[in-house]
């Protein structure tokens, strides 16, 4: 008989079978290990347990507990520890012994998912969302149509509507999603680093204008 152990994943909960569990448990500790020096070190642990959560609830598929097999699964579309480049250091076991993750890749990659880009948003970020569907390089034509349909009266209905059917993209997985990229503890890494360098270079931006406009 195995133990069972009661966890709260990316905010849900789930049901694990003891194997399964100190698999998962170890596996998210070199993931932790990995990116610890990183400055968004917290936020990319947050959005890959969001994206596993996701991924256990399509496999369970109605089934109570979580077991080894999904937790292989989910491994393998999240990438093994040397696939994102972790050290021998980043899985060491906590006794002391090196973790070798066994099992070829599964090439996983994700279809388009409509969401509200808040990224590129100019109102509620309904035309870049549309536009990143649709493979649309610039949203600011989309934007031009709904402009002129305003006046119309229906383009303001249909903007409002969509405004609140369409979800924002909110987790690093859901951008991914968005433009159909492959969710992954690589791409979630580097989409939360890119993230915080880009809100980093608009601070410094907006420190040196006012500091500009003070002198003057």
């Amino acid at each position: 008989m195995n133990k069972i152990f009661n966890i709260n994943l990316g905010g849900y909960p789930f049901t694990i079978d003891d194997d399964a569990y100190h698999t998962l448990d170890k596996y998210l500790s070199t993931i932790k290990r990995h990116f610890a020096n990183s400055e968004g070190c917290e936020d990319i642990i947050a959005d890959i347990e969001i994206r596993i959560a996701e991924l256990f609830n399509e496999e369970l598929k109605g089934q109570p507990i979580v077991g080894r097999r999904e937790v292989d699964k989910v491994i393998k579309v999240m990438g093994t520890p040397e696939e994102f480049g972790a050290t021998e250091e980043d899985h060491i076991k906590d006794n002391g012994q090196k973790s070798h993750a066994k099992g070829e890749s599964k090439t996983y990659t994700t279809g388009k998912r409509l969401f509200r880009d808040p990224d590129e948003k100019v109102i509620g970020g309904v035309c870049s969302g549309l536009s990143a569907y649709f493979g649309i390089n610039e949203p600011v034509w989309l934007r031009i149509l709904f402009v002129f349909t305003f006046f119309t009266g229906v383009g303001i209905m249909l903007y409002f509507v969509l405004w609140i059917a369409i979800p924002e993209a909110k987790s690093s997985g859901d951008k991914l999603s968005m433009k159909g990229e492959k969710i992954d503890v690589t791409n979630i890494a580097r989409k939360v680093e890119e993230e915080i360098n880009n809100l980093t270079n608009t601070i410094s931006e907006m420190t040196k204008e006012f500091n500009s406009k003070k002198k003057v």
